[in-house]
């Protein structure tokens, strides 16, 4: 038996990246595991190959933008299974954008996906937790929820209202549903993938402001949130882990001028 055993969980933006690697790593574990996104083809596939290898798993398609998509996913996962113990809000949108030119429902967009779908998709799977005897929800953040950054300001405001979302659902549905965070720096998904085909000199950046000097990888994060919604972690509710390789945290001004002189 392993750790999740009979649970069942429900992982967005599992088609790739950081939430396919939590779907695999939790079937693995034994979940009954969800995987939910927009894209049919690539949560079918991950579907599939968590089925090929022996675990259990199905697909959904959802649109975490829309209320309507969001009660039908927990309607069919507790239909389909009779209970609901697992959430990872994973499924993320939105990069840099100019402040002063990005529409007004470019900004909404990105606030309903990192944001809004997250608390709407806790609500909703919450009751069903409860009638369960319990359960865990793990947000997935980033660090741009508390750096500065030019054109990050939707982004970023939102992935910090997805942490401040995290510490009140903690306190609320305390004890029996445990709710924290992960706030990723650099991970090595599709997403950076493209900035780096657009700024080929971000890589080596990145890993040289990474004090762990290297990028982190999807497993980093899945290991992260399976520990935060196991057993092991029944003392931790509320907390926002960094998985960053040290990336976000604070520096010392000598250290800082340091890596600026590397850089010339």
């Amino acid at each position: 038996m392993g750790e999740f055993d009979g649970k069942v969980a429900i992982v967005t933006g599992a088609g790739r990246g950081i939430g396919r690697q939590i779907a695999r790593d939790w079937a693995e574990l034994g979940a009954h595991v969800v995987c939910a996104a927009r894209s049919d083809a690539e949560i079918e596939a991950v579907a599939f190959e968590i089925s090929s290898a022996g675990g259990r798993a199905s697909a959904h398609a959802t649109d975490l933008s829309r209320e309507d998509s969001i009660s039908a996913l927990v309607d069919f996962v507790v239909e389909k299974y009779g209970r609901l113990d697992l959430v990872a809000n994973n499924a993320g949108a939105g990069g840099a954008m100019s402040t002063l030119d990005a529409s007004e429902r470019e900004i909404l967009e990105v606030f309903q996906v990192n944001a809004i779908g997250p608390l709407l998709l806790s609500r909703l799977s919450i009751p069903h937790m409860q009638s369960s005897g319990g359960g865990a929800i793990v947000n997935i953040s980033s660090g741009m929820a508390v750096l500065g950054d030019f054109g990050g300001v939707a982004y970023g405001s939102a992935k910090a209202a997805l942490e401040q979302m995290t510490r009140m659902l903690a306190t609320e549905f305390a004890p029996e549903i445990r709710v924290n965070a992960i706030r990723c720096g650099s991970i090595e998904t599709s997403m950076l993938e493209g900035l780096f085909e657009v700024q080929p000199e971000m890589r080596k950046e990145l890993e040289r402001w990474t004090p762990a000097d290297r990028l982190g990888q999807p497993s980093d994060v899945s290991k992260a949130a399976t520990y935060l919604c196991s057993a092991d972690s029944s003392f931790v509710t509320g907390a926002v882990l960094d998985v960053d390789g040290g990336l976000i945290m604070g520096k010392s001004p000598l250290l800082l001028s340091r890596y600026a002189r590397a850089s010339v």
